[in-house]
């Protein structure tokens, strides 16, 4: 078979409802709303964590950090592990990514075949060799980020390092797509199937936008104030509270700043499929998924960036265009979760699918056929207080907290997640259902020793 090109479009911490697809009047997306029109979005995505690392080696591995083992920021996924780039380059595909990966260890490929530009820099515990002592003279005083009230005090008008950073890796995947598909000097001819990834950080903190976008959303945007607080003790970390840690003022600031950075990611982009089509590629020939590793509270219930289990920070914008085979313009209303991506890319271009993943293929859903579809999808966070996980079933959310409250949202009855049902008689069934789980997953006291993976392929 003559195997399809594919486009994979990727964005940092980009909350789904911040575009114009999803209903928001105020942002403006040309580009992700002409694919959604054309495409299939998947409308409950998740990621398999509200955390950069695990989240991005779990979509590329297809399997859940607890399976990878990559659950903590600052690891990464073993030397020559099983990826879905790698996957496709056995099969004959050219893969090439420019921008953020994430790897943090001494494999800095994980089977890509081009890394154009990007983010490959190694911890200094994968340094071979290192001499500790000469190592540590160096290490700066102050190298922590800036806490969230700072993020939100210093955001406004500026460029700061995603911007900067996406901007030559924008540069680096046009200059790739001449060079690939028209060769001006040497006039190859490439006859390979091409998967290439643009990763970008945009609209990842600190948040900073050009003069004209934040002036256009600064007295549009509809920041999160005084709302009602769910309470419970993991989310009190971190938290941000409006006219006491940050002004209110402030608070529209940093949203507009973040609206004007999605925007400005929409663009790039919009830049990427221009450059293909003006090589002469037909993109109703390509696959194209958009997607982000996970999203940003941007002051929803009092917190900002990611790292929590609201909607906000672990749900993902999830778009698939590839009109010769799939009628766009539909929505699929099942959970589905990044790590399913793995076994869809397999399915789309009829390569084997490796075992022990936790991917499912979501092809049958593009087809409208949820017939068999668990409709589950999973989260797992790793911090210093515990290993927490999220299991979403149908409408119903359950959380697991290392030595804190369970948790059990209704997003039917209670969208708005403020409403703990885990002690309501009439969920009885569920909790039972997703206790059981718990354990399966490997959490919770009683905890399956002998968890191998999500048991998707049993």
């Amino acid at each position: 078979m003559t195997r399809p090109n594919i486009l994979f479009l990727m964005s940092d911490e980009h909350r789904p409802d911040v575009t114009g697809y999803e209903g928001n009047d105020v942002i403006r997306t040309p580009f992700l709303n002409k694919l959604a029109e054309d495409g299939i979005v998947f409308r409950n995505a998740y990621t398999p964590s509200p955390s950069c690392i695990p989240a991005r080696q779990s979509l590329m591995s297809g399997q859940l950090p607890r399976t990878t083992g990559c659950e903590r920021y600052g690891e990464d996924l073993s030397p020559n592990y099983m990826t879905f780039s790698r996957r496709l380059s056995q099969y004959g595909y050219t893969t090439a990514v420019s921008g953020k990966l994430h790897h943090t260890g001494p494999d800095q490929m994980q089977g890509w075949t081009c890394r154009i530009a990007g983010d490959m820099e190694m911890t200094a515990k994968n340094i071979e060799g290192l001499e500790r002592g000469e190592y540590n003279k160096y290490v700066p005083a102050h190298k922590q980020k800036w806490s969230n009230s700072k993020e939100i005090k210093r955001a406004g008008i500026g460029e700061g390092p995603c911007n900067v950073n996406d901007r030559f890796w924008v540069d680096g995947a046009l200059k790739f797509i001449e060079q690939y598909f028209n060769d001006p000097y040497y006039d190859r001819e490439q006859t390979r199937p091409l998967l290439l990834k643009v990763s970008l950080t945009l609209p990842h903190y600190p948040f900073f936008t050009s003069a004209d976008k934040f002036n256009y959303y600064l007295n549009r945007v509809k920041p999160y104030l005084n709302e009602e607080i769910f309470d419970h003790p993991f989310f009190e970390f971190k938290r941000v509270i409006p006219g006491k840690d940050v002004s209110e003022r402030e608070i529209r600031r940093a949203t507009a700043a973040y609206y004007g950075m999605i925007e400005t990611m929409d663009g790039y982009l919009s830049q990427i499929a221009d450059a293909l089509k003006y090589v002469g590629q037909n993109l109703d020939d390509w696959i194209i998924i958009y997607t982000s590793d996970h999203g940003d509270l941007i002051g929803e219930h009092n917190n900002w960036e990611k790292s929590k289990f609201f909607e906000g920070s672990a749900r993902v914008p999830l778009i698939i265009r590839w009109p010769k085979k799939f009628t766009g313009g539909r929505v699929v209303e099942e959970n589905v979760n990044l790590c399913d991506l793995f076994a869809t890319l397999c399915d789309l271009t009829g390569i084997p699918l490796p075992e022990g993943l936790d991917s499912r293929s979501m092809v049958p859903l593009m087809n409208g056929d949820g017939t068999g579809w668990n409709n589950e999808s999973i989260s797992q966070l790793s911090q210093h207080d515990g290993r927490h996980l999220m299991i979403k079933q149908h409408f119903m959310k359950y959380q697991y907290y290392s030595g804190m409250p369970e948790v059990l949202f209704d997003l039917h009855r209670n969208p708005e997640e403020t409403i703990n049902y885990i002690e309501d008689p009439a969920y009885k069934d569920q909790v039972a259902y997703f206790r059981k789980r718990c354990s399966e997953l490997g959490y919770g006291e009683m905890a399956d020793p002998d968890y191998v993976n999500a048991g998707y392929g049993k």
